[in-house]
């Protein structure tokens, strides 16, 4: 199976070919503690969460959602932060899966909860792009304001179409993003 891979040099590989596929057997909290402990790195993240509005982007891709739950992670491998990332929840998913909205969402992390309460994603568009990196970003990731930085945008979507999640990754310097897509 496809999966993620730390170079010598630091440079990171993001495999999206197995991301979000199921685990149960890794005992992993979330798909970045997974990958980066196959990738042989030592995953580690820095959580706040809180209730609050959305950036007016995302509460769009919520269906303007009113009140959510935000998830603030700083991701690490060993002591070097390798991303930030916000994560967005409907209130109608966090009363239905209380636990996203905890520091600890347990194994599989927030989509396996939200799976265990009937929201389980069967759709997610992920789109990349390069965004400047603000005053907070940039002293966190050690670049200049106002560096380009490839963000990752995923939403999330249950069969019936409902966005359960919205999670904006902003990537430190020094990642590769890999997608395949089938030729049938």
């Amino acid at each position: 199976m496809p999966s993620n891979t730390i170079g010598t040099d630091g440079t990171i590989t993001r495999d999206a070919r197995s991301r979000y596929r199921q685990r149960a057997d890794d005992g992993a909290h979330g798909a970045f503690e997974a990958e980066t402990k196959r990738a042989g790195g030592s995953p580690r993240a820095e959580i706040d969460v809180a209730r609050g509005s959305a950036p007016q982007e995302v509460s769009g891709l919520l269906g303007n959602a009113g009140e959510v739950v935000i998830r603030r992670r700083r991701m690490f491998d060993g002591d070097r932060l390798v991303q930030l990332c916000d994560t967005y929840i409907p209130a109608f998913v966090a009363e239905a899966a209380p636990d996203v909205a905890q520091l600890d969402t347990g194994v599989g992390g927030i989509i396996s909860r939200m799976a265990d309460a009937g929201l389980t994603q069967t759709d997610v568009v992920e789109d990349v792009t390069q965004e400047p990196a603000s005053a907070e970003q940039a002293d966190a990731l050690g670049v200049e304001p106002g560096s380009l930085l490839l963000t990752i945008t995923h939403v999330g979507r249950t069969e019936d179409g409902r966005t359960v999640e919205v999670s904006k990754h902003t990537l430190g310097p020094g990642w590769t993003l890999r997608y395949g897509v089938p030729l049938n």
